[in-house]
């Protein structure tokens, strides 16, 4: 059964938020760490979510799957940037990040890639 990836982006972004109001310096810490580890230098910025995506597929977080999945699109990616991004997860993940690639990122390609074009 497909996920509301939508739904998913909307929670993680608003419940980010809610802590902050009661959490404001360490959601701010969090938050600091995530603008400056995503500014871009070396690498840009579409590079930077591609790799994020990855990760997310290799460590099996939805909710991360989801957030950089819509960032990669943002960011530029393509639909065929992304899937080989997870797919370099797969070769250290195996069978539980293609799980996650097949299912959940699919879910998020079919929804967020119009919303970018």
């Amino acid at each position: 059964m497909a996920k509301n990836v939508r739904e998913m982006l909307n929670d993680f972004v608003g419940g980010i938020g809610a802590l902050g109001e009661t959490n404001e310096q360490m959601v701010g810490a969090f938050m600091g760490l995530l603008g400056s580890a995503y500014e871009p230098n070396a690498m840009d910025l579409k590079t930077k979510e591609l790799i994020s995506v990855g990760i997310a597929c290799y460590n099996r977080c939805e909710y991360c799957i989801v957030y950089h999945s819509y960032k990669a699109f943002e960011a530029g990616a393509t639909k065929e940037e992304i899937i080989e991004a997870a797919m370099v997860s797969v070769a250290f993940g195996g069978g539980p990040s293609m799980a996650y690639s097949v299912t959940i990122l699919k879910d998020c390609i079919n929804e967020f890639e119009n919303d970018f074009k």
